[in-house]
């Protein structure tokens, strides 16, 4: 059984899906069950891997880690999410980015900010 906002992933091809309205069934990739991702917070690497809002002008930047995390080929932030309640908003990001992403609204509505890294995982604020 699925839950509204969970995201999993397919230890085969790498596939993930984000969980959007939940359902009975479950979530099946390349004929094997799909690995339900943990929402790491306090963890050995969190330093470099938690998501972190700041305030702007035109409303929310979240920078991915209090020290940057790496954005090379090999270890990289692929996407960035924020909620507000009713609304979420997911920026994709590659190497050679920044690991940070813009979000106009208001910081006062944010309920949650996750960010996923594509060797160490799901993060959260």
């Amino acid at each position: 059984m699925t839950e509204k906002g969970q995201i999993y992933r397919c230890d085969i091809c790498g596939n993930i899906v984000d969980v959007r309205c939940a359902g009975q069934g479950k979530l099946v990739c390349c004929e094997v069950p799909m690995e339900l991702l943990k929402e790491r917070q306090d963890d050995e690497g969190a330093l470099k891997h938690r998501p972190l809002m700041e305030k702007t002008a035109q409303g929310v930047r979240v920078k991915v880690g209090e020290v940057a995390h790496p954005m090379e080929e090999n270890h990289h932030i692929e996407w960035v999410e924020l909620a507000t309640g009713d609304q979420v908003f997911v920026q994709l990001l590659k190497p050679g980015d920044q690991p940070e992403a813009e979000f106009p609204v208001d910081p006062d509505t944010v309920t949650q900010i996750r960010s996923y890294c594509n060797i160490h995982g799901l993060w959260k604020s």
